[in-house]
């Protein structure tokens, strides 16, 4: 599993780092059996304008592709929100993905029903 953190205008926080790996504990619990390669990318770009920042995860595998990001005044804040929607996003996906699989052969039984 690859996670890369990038601070883009801004620098390097270590603190805001070990903060982000904390929280992005869950979903790498959730993708522990998940095949490789798994990368999960978090950036961190403040506003030049406004006092909003920005932070975006990406997830990567060979069953999932998702990217979320939000905007806010606190960073902590705005990286809480996006982990738990990603956390949500690939619970989503993935129970979609498993009733595809399950409903894959199916189709003829419920042919024949009607």
């Amino acid at each position: 599993m690859h996670k890369k953190f990038t601070f883009r205008d801004m620098p390097h926080s270590a603190v805001l780092e070990e903060y982000a790996d904390g929280q992005l504990a869950r979903i790498v619990d959730f993708l522990q059996n998940e095949p490789s390669p798994i990368y999960i990318d978090l950036i961190f770009e403040p506003s030049k304008v406004h006092a909003h920042n920005r932070v975006e995860l990406r997830v990567k595998s060979p069953h999932y592709d998702l990217v979320n990001n939000y905007e806010g005044p606190e960073f902590y804040d705005v990286l809480d929100r996006v982990i738990d929607i990603m956390y949500l996003g690939l619970h989503e996906h993935k129970k979609r993905r498993v009733d595809e699989c399950k409903m894959a052969g199916r189709h003829d039984e419920f042919k024949k029903q009607r």
